[in-house]
């Protein structure tokens, strides 16, 4: 178990899925989040994460922001290498 901030997201089918947040910034303007879905063990060295996008704020009526998983590319590879910097210790690999 980890001692990260968890955050519930629901999936496109409206399931609630949570994730645990490694780091966040913001790019060009976008909040970006890196985060991890708990499923691996303390003891791996190499865990999959993912990066999501802040694509809408909450509106006045909601508690909920939106955010998508980024899937470009281009996009991966330049917020993977700022998230590279912020956490000395992580190596990304994009696949």
């Amino acid at each position: 178990m980890n001692n990260y901030q968890s955050i519930p997201f629901k999936d496109e089918d409206g399931k609630e899925k949570e994730f645990y947040v490694l780091e966040q910034t913001t790019l060009n303007g976008f909040h970006y989040l890196l985060v991890e879905d708990g499923s691996a063990d303390a003891d791996d060295e190499e865990v999959e994460v993912l990066i999501m996008k802040r694509v809408a704020d909450a509106a006045e009526d909601e508690e909920w922001a939106t955010y998508e998983m980024v899937e470009d590319e281009e996009e991966l590879i330049s917020v993977s290498k700022v998230f590279e910097q912020l956490m000395d210790d992580i190596n990304f690999e994009v696949e």
